[in-house]
């Protein structure tokens, strides 16, 4: 195995406002394995979908384990249009599958084996900062980019005051 590159310290190269999406599932019943087990395959696939097409503005993201029994994914988006125009494609597999959620509610058949929970957040340039030991691009830096931390500022009050070049200070 070949390790990733360390850099020393770090920062993440964002610009402008960041688009954070949290998103998981909770198995309430482990021995539902057939109604959690879908679920989780269909974040898998939707993962692959954004893969395969850049230009739909998924930048980066991270799978995480909360529990045992929650898992979730941490992604970051180009903006929150490009969130929305994916979660209301047609022809994307997340509609498809918002789809059979929703009729199984109606119908009276979610039976609570499995939680689904997502949160949103845009985040104004001048209210995030990084900062990364001798590690390699992770997180909100593998979705923009890594620069040394000196171009951003040695400490988070310094990283927090970066603007843009092109943002109205």
């Amino acid at each position: 195995m070949f390790a990733k590159p360390v850099l020393g310290r770090t920062t993440a190269d964002a610009e402008g406002d960041v688009v954070v999406l949290l998103i998981g599932m909770r198995i309430n019943h482990f021995w539902a394995v057939h109604q959690w087990l879908p679920v989780m395959l269909a974040m898998f696939r939707m993962l692959a979908e954004l893969a395969k097409d850049g230009d739909r503005g998924l930048l980066g993201r991270v799978l995480l384990t909360a529990s045992p029994r929650t898992y979730y994914v941490v992604q970051y988006w180009e903006s929150k249009e490009k969130l929305y125009a994916y979660a209301a494609s047609p022809d994307m597999f997340h509609h498809k599958v918002w789809g059979i959620v929703n009729r199984k509610e109606r119908a009276g058949k979610v039976r609570g084996h499995v939680g689904i929970w997502h949160e949103s957040y845009v985040v104004p340039e001048g209210s995030y900062e990084s900062i990364y030991g001798d590690m390699p691009a992770f997180g909100l830096a593998a979705a923009h980019g890594q620069v040394p931390v000196e171009r951003r500022g040695r400490s988070a009050k310094d990283r927090f005051a970066h603007r843009s070049g092109g943002a109205d200070s």
